[in-house]
């Protein structure tokens, strides 16, 4: 019995990884094996860094805030904990977009907790 192979399969399987792999420097964009290594790996990257970006923005955000309060005589974790005593239902990207863009506001709610 001859040997089968889905070469339609094939061929599209590698036309797909040749696709993502496009705008790719030097043999990672057009040689095969190279392109289907450099695709994996920027796949795991991009995987890996979807987790990062949230760690990054709440450190952002956790900044931003701790800067803000100690511009009203307070230091953040002193903060955290009185906006949470007292119920204050606003997250740290809310707090920190208060502290940057609306700053009599944020001094409001430093006031309300102290």
């Amino acid at each position: 019995m001859p040997r089968s192979v889905n070469s339609v399969a094939s061929r599209a399987r590698r036309k797909k990884v040749m696709k993502q792999a496009k705008g790719y420097f030097g043999r990672r964009k057009n040689v095969w094996t190279v392109a289907k290594n450099a695709v994996e790996k920027a796949m795991l990257y991009s995987y890996r860094d979807r987790k990062a970006k949230k760690r990054n923005f709440r450190s952002l955000w956790i900044a931003r805030i701790n800067a803000a309060a100690r511009l009203n005589g307070m230091s953040y974790s002193q903060f955290m904990g009185k906006v949470k005593a007292n119920e204050i239902e606003l997250n740290r990207k809310v707090l920190a977009d208060l502290a940057m863009n609306h700053p009599e506001a944020f001094k409001a709610i430093v006031e309300k907790v102290k």
